[in-house]
């Protein structure tokens, strides 16, 4: 089903659109909610009538949820729904998009029901609408790499190739030692470039055969469409790159394919030369400058890891040093050249942490937690630079932020917990440690010294 436009829909549905939209202006978000959802009951395909319900659903559930406990109450509110929207994705369609749009009213930013939706509304062939929302969860989950794969597989779906190489690049970014997701973006670069060429064919009176015909175009396909494993197929790939780079010089993310690529069989001149080729067409880029960062640890990593195999631990240990020093000064570099970034100030104050520099860490961290993508962390980091510092009421009022505004036990909520529970123990406060400690073991008996520490608890 094709997205349907304001104008193409019933007058009925547009004035119940006109009283949402305007609801939404005036803050009276529940009557907004009301009335776009009466509007996609009649027209599910209405995707600007979707956007602002999805729209008003974040801003009433940030205003009522500032809380874990009110963020937990929120998703435990949606339980007795969570069995019927199953059983209606079992059968798909769009009963599964209203089913889900009733979980997503209550928890509109859990990723889940984020990506429920999106299944929901392909089923239902409503790609638009998976589109858009896997595009609001990658604005609210930066860098959530399982939000991407479904995006780039989404703009896939739509022969959005490009934007799907953009996704999927990020991805292999984040996992980069992950061949299922480096195979995610040559199959896109494949689909890409056989769409460009079955455009010009057209153009020219061609046909698919013509295409396939040259036995080097279809090997190159081949390796395009499969992780990569030999340095064959990254050669071909490379070569490919290469054209790319030729017929669209000015695109930046073909530079950082091909530095990558490079990297992947140690070729790290030719990967560097590349990304400083990239920073002369896009000056003052952040990604491409942390790229070329990265290759230059890989860099130091290959070099150490020959070191390593060589037996000479005194040379490596000094290369690590090295390694380390050039991620410092690096770092505060541009830091010093691009002070908003916070999330450079996060990783420099991490090194500054781990380095015990534990004053100017804490100045990192103070602006760092600004970023919502890093601020729990931050937080914890902050409550561990006070915790150095022996100031111990400081240090739990941080951890006690950063813990109220995670409602799930993931490994930094871990790790601000037992940070809170060794504190208690510092402070003597033992029951408040204990209670910190279980609240781990309950989830992850595994975690750091938790169980010894629970049952030394129980025996007192």
């Amino acid at each position: 089903m094709a997205e349907v436009v304001i104008d193409a829909v019933p007058q009925k549905v547009r004035d119940l659109f006109n009283k949402g939209f305007s609801a939404l202006e005036r803050g009276r978000l529940d009557y907004a909610i009301d009335m776009l959802s009466e509007c996609l009951i009649d027209v599910p395909q209405f995707l600007q009538a979707r956007r602002f319900l999805r729209a008003a659903e974040m801003q009433l559930y940030k205003a009522n949820c500032g809380s874990s406990v009110s963020r937990i109450a929120a998703l435990a509110s949606t339980l007795p729904l969570y069995p019927v929207a199953l059983l209606k994705m079992y059968k798909g369609g769009l009963p599964a998009v209203n089913a889900v749009d009733k979980l997503l009213r209550k928890a509109p930013l859990f990723k889940p029901y984020m990506l429920m939706f999106a299944h929901a509304a392909e089923s239902a062939d409503m790609p638009e609408a998976a589109v858009q929302m896997l595009e609001i969860g990658r604005e609210h989950h930066v860098d959530d790499a399982q939000i991407l794969e479904g995006l780039g597989e989404a703009y896939v779906k739509g022969e959005r190739h490009k934007d799907a190489i953009a996704c999927y690049e990020r991805v292999c970014e984040l996992r980069p030692n992950d061949p299922a997701a480096l195979k995610l973006l040559k199959d896109a670069m494949a689909l890409d470039s056989l769409s460009s060429d079955w455009s010009q064919a057209g153009e020219e009176g061609g046909s698919f055969q013509d295409l396939v015909r040259d036995s080097d175009e279809a090997k190159r396909l081949e390796k395009e469409s499969k992780a990569v494993k030999s340095e064959a197929d990254i050669n071909l790939l490379i070569d490919d790159t290469l054209k790319r780079i030729e017929a669209e010089p000015e695109n930046t993310n073909y530079y950082r394919s091909l530095s990558r690529l490079y990297a992947q069989i140690h070729s790290f001149d030719d990967a560097e030369n590349t990304l400083k080729k990239a920073i002369e067409l896009a000056p003052g880029d952040p990604e491409i400058e942390n790229a070329l960062m990265n290759v230059r640890v890989q860099r130091f990593d290959a070099q150490i890891k020959e070191l390593d195999a060589q037996g000479d631990a005194e040379a490596a240990t000094a290369m690590r040093g090295e390694r380390d020093q050039f991620v410092f000064d690096d770092l505060q570099d541009r830091v010093h050249r691009y002070p908003n970034d916070l999330m450079l100030r996060y990783k420099l104050g991490v090194i500054m942490y781990e380095n015990k520099y534990i004053t100017e860490a804490i100045q990192q961290f103070q602006l760092a937690q600004r970023n919502a993508k890093n601020r729990t962390r931050a937080l914890y980091y902050l409550g561990m630079c006070f915790n150095v510092k022996g100031q111990f009421d400081l240090a739990a009022q941080q951890l006690q932020t950063a813990a109220s505004e995670l409602s799930v036990m993931d490994g930094t909520k871990k790790d601000i917990l037992y940070a809170m529970g060794e504190i208690a123990e510092k402070t003597g406060d033992t029951v408040s440690a204990l209670e910190y400690f279980k609240q781990i073991y309950q989830v992850d008996i595994q975690f750091r010294d938790v169980a010894q520490k629970v049952e030394k608890g129980y025996g007192k």
